[in-house]
């Protein structure tokens, strides 16, 4: 299996985003997905520094793929979807809108597609996909079913590390509990590197909020899944990226890489600081192997 890092999900400062993908130039990851997914409002980055960047992960060697947006509102929107996917070798399509552009080309299927069946994966195949982003909330049983049936040649990568993505919606969370409306948000998700956790009345932590986007309070980590996950099937292993405050993601990167290197079951992984701790949510099934297909 391959490790990938995902799209920065949270709003950095400028010099933060380049000192974290200076970094990752020298970590043991194989894939890196550059862009914007969640906002589209969040422009700290311009097209020509995100151009950049990809070109210095790629001399290091890196597979460099640039996402798009989860959820497309406007008709500039649109447009910016149109330069990106003109400027890029390779996409990760996160809205049917960048798969219709993208077709007959390779692309990546995001995991904001929501694709849980096999007559969709080869709908999405014969349109150019090369490789799909699992659903966080698919099991074992259902993932290994759905790859036991995959179009050939097609990888399969897994949401491994990070705050899982939930949901989207129009409105901007982040900007409402500070009382302010979306236009002018004063970009307040800023605030918050890792996304603002939401309490139970019990205290406990229970979700996080990330602008438009709704995320779990708790940390997936499927290190201990390692050998589980490759035997359904899967290709590659996707890492969130986390502040520093949060996490040391250099660590968190090497423990994966020495699991995968050495089939190991489970391997040591630095404690997050966010409130939630780690979870292996979704993935927990009785078996891997009998399971039927998914239709």
């Amino acid at each position: 299996m391959r490790l990938s890092v995902g799209p920065l999900l949270y709003l950095w400062d400028r010099p933060g985003v380049f000192a974290f993908y200076r970094q990752l130039a020298q970590l043991p990851v194989d894939i890196v997905y550059l862009g914007e997914v969640v906002c589209s409002k969040r422009r700290v980055l311009r097209r020509a520094d995100w151009i950049a960047i990809g070109r210095d992960l790629s001399a290091a060697g890196k597979e460099v793929v640039v996402s798009t947006l989860a959820l497309m509102e406007a008709e500039s929107e649109l447009s910016s979807l149109a330069h990106t996917v003109a400027m890029a070798d390779l996409i990760e399509a996160n809205d049917m809108a960048a798969v219709q552009l993208l077709r007959d080309r390779p692309f990546v299927a995001g995991p904001h597609l929501n694709v849980y069946n096999t007559a969709t994966l080869s709908l999405l195949s014969s349109l150019g996909m090369r490789r799909w982003v699992a659903p966080v909330e698919l099991d074992t049983a259902t993932l290994a079913a759905l790859l036991g049936e995959r179009p050939p040649g097609l990888e399969a990568e897994v949401f491994a590390y990070g705050r899982m993505p939930l949901a989207f919606s129009a409105r901007c969370f982040s900007a409402r509990v500070r009382r302010r409306h979306k236009d002018d948000c004063g970009f307040v998700c800023a605030e918050d590197v890792d996304g603002l956790t939401v309490h139970t009345r019990e205290g406990e932590p229970l979700l996080a909020l990330n602008g438009i986007q709704t995320q779990s309070a708790q940390v997936r980590n499927l290190i201990g899944r390692v050998d589980v996950l490759a035997r359904a099937g899967v290709d590659v292993l996707r890492l969130s990226p986390h502040s520093s405050a949060a996490v040391r993601f250099e660590e968190v990167a090497g423990a994966f890489r020495s699991a995968l290197d050495s089939h190991a079951r489970s391997a040591p992984c630095p404690p997050t600081a966010l409130p939630g701790g780690y979870c292996e949510e979704y993935v927990h099934t009785a078996t891997v192997s009998g399971a039927g297909p998914a239709r």
